[in-house]
């Protein structure tokens, strides 16, 4: 949110828009505008509800083809908030309608760029998102869009783009929140390529697979997400009526620490911790269609997760389990858990039998490369539900990833498909390495 003598502006809001209005009335600033830089595809946004609450105008893309009343805007129109100018943009290659936003203010000490997916800290946004336009077309679009357009800006401008690191519209994004041209163009390693053809070859080598949900993602945000309000109260629910809801279909999302969901859960509960990229993990795994029960630590952590589900879109949620896990073993249900061995004793178990033990990697295919259990087979998170083929669920299988929270999902996927023994590695690959363990270096074919 920008603002200048009493007026805002709010660019690519989340979905839950109380913190714009909020922080508005405390800065005594009356939001007018809400800009989108493209219609995005990894989270919802809050720009239809956050323009009904407070009478603001949305701005898009003239491309967007957005189904709500809007703005469209195209290269070189200009809106004014108080004493701020602003400039748009049209930056196509992370889609077709990306716009960036120049803010330049009398008296500023340097100008300002707002480049929503167009330009990260540290990369670029993925050229993959449009669906009658390949890979490689939207990549020399995005090359035009940097080249021409925003490294054309003096090197002070400060850059905001719309995602920091975790996000999925982009490989190697910085932990930080800003920067400027000049430093991103000497440091970010997009930006370096030498020519169109480099650049696009690039970006379109080893693109991480889609996630399924961004298509739908991107829908509802070209039509206007429904208002959080809208959304039915949470349901508390008994373990009997828990019981009820997955026999007609529902999944159990557990979203404990890993340990605890370790220790006792559900049968057939998918994990996915809400201390790390909680909600796009639940895109990737779970989709935006399935009906969903939550169980968590207490009441509060079910409200936030099911408040980072509707986020991302998936709004199926039947209730959480009243009382969590102790509520269930009260009641007599079911339980199961998963191991964990550190990596002194996965080596022992592989060296005492070699050849029984099935071994996991389910990081990315990069990270695979550049190091791994020798042995392991290379099965991303992402794609892993898909790609079970060619393991023996009666046989013991581990899995690891980075540092455990990739492989506590993971271990829940296989439980899930009817592993009968699922190991999980305390630390990861990260603790392998750090005991000095053997690894393999060898790329993936």
């Amino acid at each position: 949110m920008i603002g200048s003598d009493g007026e805002a502006a709010v660019i690519d809001p989340q979905r839950d828009i109380g913190i714009y209005v909020d922080e508005a009335a405390a800065q005594g600033l009356t939001i007018r505008h809400v800009i989108e830089t493209h219609l995005h595809a990894d989270f919802v946004s809050g720009h239809r509800e956050l323009a009904e609450r407070t009478g603001a105008k949305i701005y898009l893309g003239a491309k967007s083809g957005a189904q709500f009343p809007h703005m469209p805007v195209s290269d070189g129109d200009t809106l004014t908030v108080g004493k701020i100018q602003l400039k748009f943009l049209e930056t196509p290659g992370h889609t077709i309608e990306s716009i960036s936003i120049v803010a330049t203010e009398p008296g500023a000490a340097e100008p300002m760029v707002f480049t929503g997916d167009t330009l990260f800290i540290g990369d670029v946004g993925r050229p993959d998102l449009a669906p009658d336009l390949t890979p490689q077309q939207l990549a020399a679009m995005l090359y035009d869009s940097l080249h021409d357009k925003l490294l054309k800006l003096p090197d002070e401008t400060l850059v905001y783009p719309a995602h920091g690191a975790g996000s999925l519209c982009g490989r190697q994004m910085s932990t930080e929140r800003s920067s400027t041209i000049g430093k991103q163009r000497a440091t970010n390693y997009a930006l370096r390529a030498g020519s169109k053809e480099e650049f696009v070859a690039l970006l379109t080598s080893e693109l991480p697979q889609r996630p399924g949900y961004f298509s739908q993602d991107v829908e509802i945000n070209r039509s206007g997400a429904a208002a959080l309000t809208d959304l039915p109260p949470l349901a508390a629910l008994t373990p009997e009526q828990v019981i009820e809801k997955r026999l007609a279909g529902a999944v159990v999302i557990d979203t404990r620490p890993p340990i605890q969901f370790a220790v006792a859960h559900i049968p057939g509960s998918i994990q996915i911790g809400l201390s790390g990229q909680f909600a796009s993990w639940a895109g990737i795994v779970l989709g935006l269609n399935q009906d969903l029960i939550i169980v968590a630590e207490d009441e509060e952590h079910a409200r936030e997760t099911r408040l980072r589900l509707a986020r991302v879109g998936i709004e199926r949620v039947a209730g959480y389990l009243d009382g969590g896990i102790a509520a269930w073993i009260t009641a007599g249900g079911e339980l199961i858990y998963i191991p964990h061995v550190d990596a002194a004793q996965l080596r022992d178990l592989l060296e005492h039998d070699p050849g029984f033990l099935q071994v996991v990697d389910v990081r990315k295919p990069a990270e695979y490369a550049t190091g791994h259990i020798p042995g392991a087979l290379l099965k991303p998170v992402d794609k892993l539900a898909a790609e079970l083929g060619d393991l023996d669920p009666k046989r013991p299988v581990a899995v690891y990833c980075k540092s455990g929270y990739r492989s506590s999902i993971a271990s829940s996927v296989l439980e899930r498909a009817g592993f009968e023994q699922v190991i999980n590695l305390t630390g990861g690959y990260d603790a392998w390495v750090t005991l000095g363990l053997p690894a393999a270096t060898a790329p993936v074919q």
